[in-house]
């Protein structure tokens, strides 16, 4: 008889059940912290992702979304924020919006130095989210409440100063402020004094734009200090208090620098009073079920997309651009067809901008854009997007200073698109508001100090009243003086002097006109640059003395044409002889004695006509007729034959006058001649040929002038 025997029963394969696994690690339990294996973890997260509308998927995301807010607000700080915040807002802020403000409140309360920075990432998001910054402020001014009432000091402490931050950067209105101290000084003690003068010391500054507001809580310190009911400790506090104002909070500012990031009309304040009644949606902190939960994602999405600019469907274009591209190959081969509507173009700008926002520093921005694959002639482009990202900040930040001058001297490319650039945005220079004018002067006044571009770039500038406006002008102010304040005003006088680069800047300074020359001084003279004007001044002041001798050359050959046209109407008579002193006279009159040192250019043959009229007169006795040729040719040599020749010879002149020729040395010749009767030209005359010097040299001698009735 055979007995079976009975055989061990098989295990059965355990089956993983993501339900169950999920409850049974998160149950009894509020915040989901629980540790999960790694391998069950990735079980878990794989089930879960089968269907995106089940409870344990989004448990999931909350958990992730909860740990991700806390990570990057505990990393924040005042050189990363503007890093920070477009990775804040790839979040699910509304979704999230307790989290976040439970995981600032408590990094702000262990770190209280880092307050003014954790105020300005609220204000940030106040601008995009203002349900988000509501419901930070509603929950500190509902902890600072509670924490007043149970006398917790280093709570309230904590709280009063991220509220004073807050109406710093205008999220929360002046009159909670007021408020808060009027509260902490009502009934005072030791610790709400100590607390109320470090409040005053954060919002003091802010407050100052509230002269009665300011005098009123001055004047209640003043009396708690009068009073004398507080420790020695705490009136010291508020002696210091007083000193600070009376110093203007310098050490103290409203805004620290390099916080100041969110414009005035771009802030939404909101107005929560102290003893508002105060809705703190504790239920936000925790978990739960959200049965449109793809919805919400989605809008946030959008709304994501409007604030930073999707990169998902940048890259969803990419996927579709390689499916059509396998799908329809030959399309691709067509010719004459082109994108007009510039979306590469768009995107490498995005790409670019968003390079040059996360770098850290100028050397990874560089070493970043310079990865980046650009087309022929795209170059342009990105040294654009340079000046624009530069021109769009509050100030001029040396960063993009940087990064043009690393890229001009890696490559000859830069150099060139630099210099194009500098080219483009000084002609269209106009069309920029002040403030973004003003950073491009800086950026192109860095690059030309450092060298990272050549200052053959300076020749577009034609520093005249036709071809300047007022935005070029501002543009080359600002640009010089930051050259002048990088290389020092003895450097940059020193280069400008250099023969290359006097070159390319003789339209910066022009010499042609004395009226461009007149203007170029008074605008450089005028921003404390009057230095580079020297060589100017000098060429104006002798281009003035050249014109004037220019002038006087072309009158006096008028004259003496006029001398010879007369002496051809009238003949070589008595009449002729008068003529020609008359005029003669007239011209040392109007035009003084130094015309010598002008008609010495005369031509030669000229000279030679004159000396023979000069004969011919003399042959007839005609001194006076000799002596005036003779002062219309002012050549000293053949004035002073003349005079050796009829020396002491006198003659009656055609007035009725004695002529006498005399020789006074030093290279004068003078001729003297007195009255007989009552009319004429009466006096003495003195006509002169030689140098000035020597005339004035003369006339000390008591030698009367005489020129002209």
């Amino acid at each position: 008889m055979s007995v079976d025997k009975e055989r061990p029963a098989q295990p059965q394969e355990a089956t993983f059940d993501a339900v169950a696994e999920f409850k049974k690690l998160t149950a009894g339990t509020r915040s989901g912290g629980v540790y999960m294996p790694p391998a069950r973890l990735r079980a878990l997260q794989e089930e879960a992702a089968k269907d995106k509308t089940s409870p344990e998927y989004q448990r999931l995301s909350w958990d992730a979304l909860r740990k991700s807010i806390t990570g990057i607000v505990n990393r924040v700080n005042i050189v990363n924020i503007k890093q920070i915040v477009p990775e804040l807002f790839n979040e699910n802020l509304v979704r999230g919006k307790g989290l976040f403000a439970r995981s600032i409140m408590k990094a702000q309360a262990a770190s209280l130095p880092f307050t003014p920075v954790f105020a300005c990432l609220v204000a940030i998001i106040n601008t995009k989210l203002p349900t988000v910054g509501e419901l930070v402020l509603v929950r500190l001014v509902s902890q600072f409440r509670r924490s007043f009432k149970r006398n917790d000091k280093p709570v309230c402490v904590a709280t009063s100063t991220f509220i004073a931050h807050l109406v710093n950067q205008s999220v929360a209105d002046s009159a909670l402020a007021l408020q808060i101290i009027i509260l902490l000084l009502e009934r005072p003690t030791d610790s709400s004094v100590e607390i109320a003068v470090g409040f005053m010391k954060e919002v003091g500054a802010y407050l100052s734009e509230f002269p009665k507001e300011n005098n009123l809580l001055f004047d209640r310190f003043r009396a708690v200090l009068h009073e004398g009911a507080i420790d020695k400790r705490v009136q010291y506090m508020i002696e210091v208090l007083f000193q600070v104002r009376k110093d203007q909070y310098k050490d103290n500012p409203m805004i620290p620098e390099g916080l100041d990031l969110v414009e005035q009309e771009d802030q939404i304040t909101h107005e929560i009073n102290l003893d508002d009644k105060l809705e703190v949606q504790e239920s936000l902190n925790v978990f739960k079920f959200d049965p449109d939960y793809l919805q919400h994602e989605q809008e946030y999405k959008e709304f994501k997309s409007e604030v930073l600019g999707d990169d998902e469907s940048e890259s969803d274009e990419d996927g579709s651009d390689s499916e059509s591209d396998d799908g329809d190959a030959p399309v691709q081969e067509k010719e004459g067809i082109q994108d007009k509507t510039e979306t590469n173009l768009v995107n490498l700008r995005r790409v670019i901008y968003l390079t040059l926002q996360n770098a850290l520093g100028y050397e990874e921005a560089v070493h970043k854009l310079l990865k980046i694959k650009l087309q022929e002639g795209e170059e342009i482009e990105l040294c654009n997007m340079v000046v624009e990202c530069a021109s769009q900040e509050r100030t001029y930040s040396r960063y993009y200073g940087l990064i043009g001058e690393r890229l001009c001297k890696l490559n000859r490319v830069w150099y060139d698109c630099f210099e194009q650039a500098f080219g483009n945005y000084y002609e269209t220079i106009h069309r920029y508001e002040t403030n973004r004018l003003r950073i491009i002067a800086k950026f192109f006044g860095h690059l030309l100090a450092s060298d990272a571009i050549s200052w053959s770039v300076l020749e577009a500038i034609k520093m005249n009243e036709n071809d300047t406006t007022s935005a070029s002008r501002i543009f080359v102010k600002i640009m010089m003086q930051e050259m002048n304040e990088a290389m020092g005003t003895k450097a940059l006088a020193e280069r400008l002097k250099d023969p290359d680069v006097r070159q390319h800047c003789k339209n910066m300074f022009p010499t042609d006109l004395p009226k461009n020359t007149r203007f170029s001084i008074n605008f450089f003279t005028s921003i404390n640059l009057g230095v580079l004007t020297l060589e100017m001044r000098e060429h104006l002041t002798n281009a003035q003395k050249l014109l004037m001798e220019q002038l006087r050359i072309r009158t006096a050959t008028r004259m003496i044409v006029e001398v010879e046209a007369e002496v051809s109407a009238h003949g070589e008579g008595a009449e002729a002889e008068r003529v020609i002193v008359m005029l003669v006279v007239g011209m040392i009159r109007d035009h003084g004695a130094p015309v010598e040192r002008l008609l010495q250019v005369l031509a030669n043959d000229m000279t030679i006509h004159l000396h023979r009229k000069v004969d011919g007169l003399a042959r007839r006795g005609g001194m006076s007729g000799i002596v005036a040729v003779c002062r219309a040719l002012l050549m000293t040599d053949g004035a002073l034959r003349l005079a050796n020749r009829f020396e002491g010879t006198r003659v009656l002149g055609p007035h009725d006058e004695m002529i006498e020729i005399r020789d006074m040395g030093e290279g004068i010749i003078a001729v003297a001649g007195r009255h007989r009767g009552d009319e004429g030209m009466g006096g003495s005359i003195v006509i002169l040929a030689g140098s000035f010097d020597g005339c004035m040299r003369t006339r000390k001698q008591s030698i009367s002038f005489w020129l002209g009735r």
